[in-house]
Formats: structure tokens, C-alpha cells, sequence
């Protein structure tokens, strides 16, 4: 029997994360939903994203059939700009990545999937003086700090995170959406999103950055931690995060664990 604690189980945490946190768990807030096989393709504003448990052993020329009908699927709608397909680095077969790029999709920034314990995130976590850290989406009017918040993701990530994408969320899924941002002399200086999974044991730690001018203070491990603990106040298990390079070391001295990789190919119209 293994002697790592369930918690921090790469392999279990892993397996949790296959079984509840694909393919229907990333399509709530989508405008429309088709299946092909074993995708499923979604349809998010001018946005597509496609996802899958698991590809059923498809590989060559069946391989190429589905990701240019998929290809197809989405150029044939004139109000998609892009589309997404969501791969993760355990996924057979080795060779997706050249068949997507053979077909027109290209690479983003690989992310490391991190799954861990809600609880060990929940920490009190000290801040910089003149820094606050509060939730701003339960306000009567919250409209204002959304777009300081969109703003200042605009910044972090040299790119638009976009307020659409807030007001999506919150429409679609306001008992499970919070947006979080840390403040300082009036200033965003660090924002994210918490998003809890229905139907799972999971919420998701999402759009996390600090502006480079703040950063190395614990800010992002602040914001995280109250995240957190507002997961374990709705009774969540698990947080899980794709992130970067940067936000990894935060997460996984914290307690989240590593369990694989993520790249989204993307195809632009």
C-alpha cells in the first residue's frame, strides 16, 4: 500500500481530476454543445473549446478525420474567431501535438496542472502593509471593479482576459463564480477568480496574477489563500489550477501537487 497521504497522491489526484473534471465539468457556461466521437465542442461567445475524457484510442487517419472535421465544425460558423483544443500531457496518443499542428492549430504557453487540497491552501496568509484582499462579485453593483479588475488582467498578462469573459461567468454561473482582487492605494494589484465545479469536489483557481511592479510580496499567495478558504467554507475538497511557471512554486508550497500537463492548440480564423 502506498504511504502518501490521499491528498497528495499524484496518481490519485490525477485519476480525480480525469473523472470529474472533463468534458461536461468544462462546458457549463458554454452557448452550445455537440459531440463528435469523443469530443465535445463548445461554443463560448465568438470563442470554441474543445475538450474530451479521454480520445478512445483514435489515432492516425481516424485521428486526422476527427481534428479536420473539427476544423470544419468551427470554420463553418462565421462568428468564430478561435477555437481551443485542450490537451493534457498523459493523453495518448504521443504524437497529437503534430497532428493538431498539421492541421493548422498551433501551440500556447504548455501549463502545469496542479490538483491538491482545499484545506492546505486555506491558510492565513500574511499581506503587505496597505494591501487589502476582498471578493467583489456578491456587491449590489460590482460592474465598476470588474472592469478595474479586467483592466489590471489586461496588464498582468499582456492581453485581454476581457470583462465579457467576467460577465459570462457570473451570468451563466453566478452560485459558483467569485472574482477576488487585492488592492493597494486604489489599485488592483492582484486579481482571480474562484470557480466551483458543480457536481465534483473541485473548484478552480483561475486568471491569478500580480502586476510585475508587486510581485514577490506574497500578494498571489494571499488571494490564493482567500480563495481557498472560501472553497472550504462551500464545502470544497480540491482546488485545482493550470499555471505558469511563476505561479507553480506558490501553489506547490502551499500543498498542490504537480499531476500533468496541459497545452492548448489553438486555430485562428
Amino acid at each position: 500500500m502506498s504511504s502518501v497521504p490521499p491528498e497528495s497522491d499524484p496518481a490519485r489526484l490525477l485519476a480525480a481530476y480525469d473523472a470529474q473534471l472533463r468534458e461536461d465539468a468544462e462546458m457549463t457556461a458554454a452557448d452550445s454543445v455537440s459531440r463528435d466521437g469523443p469530443l465535445l465542442r463548445g461554443v463560448f461567445g465568438n470563442r470554441g473549446f474543445v475538450t474530451y475524457r479521454d480520445l478512445g484510442g483514435l489515432e492516425g487517419a481516424a485521428l486526422d478525420a476527427v481534428i479536420a472535421r473539427t476544423v470544419a465544425h468551427y470554420g463553418a460558423q462565421p462568428q468564430i474567431d478561435t477555437f481551443e483544443w485542450k490537451t493534457r500531457g498523459h493523453d495518448a496518443p504521443a504524437d497529437l501535438p503534430e497532428r493538431l499542428i498539421a492541421h493548422g492549430l498551433m501551440p500556447a504557453e504548455v501549463e502545469t496542472v496542479m490538483v491538491g487540497a482545499a484545506s492546505a491552501l486555506a491558510r492565513r496568509t500574511p499581506l503587505p502593509d496597505g494591501v487589502t484582499v476582498r471578493r467583489i462579485d456578491d456587491q449590489s453593483d460590482p460592474l465598476p471593479d470588474m472592469r478595474r479588475m479586467a483592466a489590471a488582467q489586461d496588464v498582468i498578462f499582456g492581453g485581454s482576459i476581457g470583462l465579457e469573459i467576467l460577465l459570462r461567468g457570473l451570468e451563466r454561473r453566478p452560485d459558483s463564480t467569485e472574482l477576488w482582487i487585492a488592492e493597494a492605494g486604489g489599485e488592483v494589484v492582484c486579481a482571480g477568480r474562484l470557480e466551483v465545479v458543480p457536481g465534483s469536489e473541485f473548484a478552480g483557481l483561475w486568471g491569478g496574477g500580480t502586476l510585475a511592479a508587486w510581485r514577490g510580496r506574497g500578494i498571489y499567495r494571499a488571494l490564493a489563500a482567500a480563495r481557498a478558504q472560501s472553497a472550504v467554507s462551500r464545502g470544497v475538497r480540491y482546488l485545482h489550477s493550470d499555471c505558469t511557471a511563476m505561479s507553480r512554486p506558490i501553489l506547490e508550497r502551499s500543498g498542490l501537487v504537480p499531476v500533468t500537463t496541459t497545452t492548448p492548440y489553438l486555430w485562428r480564423r
